[in-house]
């Protein structure tokens, strides 16, 4: 098993090596999405990033059980049920199906275990009862009930914060009975009409920081190897999410804490009120799904990442150039390269805090290197070209077809009608028509498109600018 990989630790601002609580198992918990909306260009970089890690840590050996969950009840949720005149559930039932939709485009796998909030109610209520036992929590005379933030001497740790600062500069809202206003809600009293449950302190609704907490150990135990998520959450989510479950169980939550980098547009950061912000299905109507998430692989996990067309065309023209070095190389007859420099170099950088930029330029060097061998040493091409589809695939990266992908690098391809097109140049040419031909050719030379005659035909793809 792998001694190597080095891990950078939020909790202690510094890469650790990773050893696991048991010998080649690896528990995974990862902050999923609030299902009132479909997911956006940011939550595709949450979902891609730890896919990856996922994906190399699988690659490594380990049996990953990872575990992502779905906030299914949260005010957000009614909010906008009430906006739509909709039920929740199916409010709900709606954009997680969406959510995984998403996923499959972009090739993310699918957690081992996906928990809702709404399934786990019987288990938040039993945390919330340890919680208010042991003095970390109350209840207010309005049937809310808050964790007592005083009371935890470790709060802050995560992010950072020092808690009197905190202090200077909480509110407490209209209606809200807190003792301290850095005080969060655990359970929120709700009417009779309302979405809500029965629990030791009246009719209501959890908050959605205890959500996490009591899926997590639900799913994991008291305490697990990894916790994830978008460095958005780091606070108040993942602050509050430690200081729930170490008041309630007495151990630390997670030995690792890991947060991917947030997502730019053109250098700006993204907003509805600044109009750039993307939905997912908005951007994969524009380009190719595995042109975008190269783009989001392209970038260490824990860096932000620049979205633009610019990077996305970039992105494109770099996969044409992966794609078209193993073209007919021969990949799928080839033997397996074992122990060769190209795959110690890529988990070398892999092992460096899953350091995907460095990984993706031993992936090019590998296909320059196959390029040459097309010529000189058929054999040795397939070889590389079967390492080069391997290692990629730790990436989620080149694991369909070179002819499909060349065919249909830009979003906007109508591959029946370059077919048609195709079909009728070589009608044309077998009956000598070569003005008809000629024209043809300038019509898909027009449309970008690529003819490549040989022997046993024509084929096409698409240039890149």
């Amino acid at each position: 098993m792998n001694n190597d990989l080095q891990i950078y630790n939020t909790l202690s601002r510094k890469k650790e090596r990773f050893v696991p609580m048991q010998p080649g198992k690896v528990n995974l918990y990862v902050c999923g999405v609030t299902t009132y909306d479909y997911c956006h260009i940011g939550h595709a970089r949450m979902f891609v990033a730890f896919d990856v890690i996922v994906r190399y840590l699988r690659y490594l050996g380990y049996d990953v059980n990872y575990v992502r969950n779905i906030t299914d009840i949260d005010d957000k949720i009614l909010r906008r049920a009430k906006e739509n005149d909709e039920y929740f559930a199916d409010l709900t039932e709606r954009f997680i199906a969406a959510s995984h939709e998403d996923e499959a485009a972009l090739s993310v796998l699918r957690p081992d275990h996906e928990p809702r909030a709404t399934a786990h109610i019987t288990e938040i209520i039993t945390m919330i009862e340890k919680l208010i036992a042991q003095e970390y929590a109350y209840r207010a005379s309005n049937g809310d009930v808050y964790y007592a933030v005083r009371q935890f001497d470790g709060y802050g740790k995560l992010s950072n914060k020092n808690p009197e600062e905190l202090l200077a500069g909480a509110r407490i809202e209209v209606g809200e009975l807190k003792r301290d206003p850095r005080d969060f809600a655990l359970w929120k009293a709700a009417k009779d009409e309302e979405v809500g449950w029965d629990s030791p302190w009246g009719y209501g609704r959890p908050g959605w920081h205890i959500e996490c907490s009591a899926m997590s150990t639900c799913c994991l135990g008291e305490s697990f190897d990894i916790h994830g998520g978008g460095s958005d959450l780091m606070f108040p989510h993942h602050e509050n999410e430690i200081a729930q479950s170490e008041a309630a169980t007495g151990k630390h939550l997670a030995n690792y804490w890991m947060h991917n980098g947030s997502v730019r547009v053109d250098n700006v950061k993204m907003s509805k009120s600044l109009g750039n912000f993307f939905t997912v299905r908005e951007v994969l109507a524009r380009y190719p799904a595995e042109v975008v998430r190269y783009l989001l692989v392209a970038s260490q996990y824990r860096s932000p990442i620049n979205y633009s067309d610019q990077g996305l065309e970039q992105a494109a023209a770099a996969l044409e150039r992966l794609y078209l070095a193993i073209r007919d190389a021969g990949a799928e007859t080839a033997r397996d390269l074992t122990n060769s420099r190209y795959e110690k170099a890529f988990r070398q950088a892999m092992d460096d805090d899953f350091n995907t930029p460095e990984a993706v330029a031993i992936l090019f060097e590998l296909a320059r290197d196959l390029n040459k061998a097309k010529a000189e040493d058929p054999a040795h091409a397939g070889e590389l070209a079967r390492l080069l589809v391997k290692l990629s695939g730790v990436l989620g990266l080149l694991q369909g077809s070179a002819q499909d992908f060349l065919r249909n690098s830009a979003a906007d391809v109508d591959a029946a009608a370059i077919d048609d097109l195709i079909a009728q140049r070589r009608q044309a040419r077998q009956d000598k028509n070569w003005a008809l031909a000629d024209e043809i050719r300038d019509k898909l030379n027009a449309m970008k498109v690529v003819v490549e005659d040989g022997a046993d035909g024509s084929r096409w793809r698409i240039e890149r600018e």
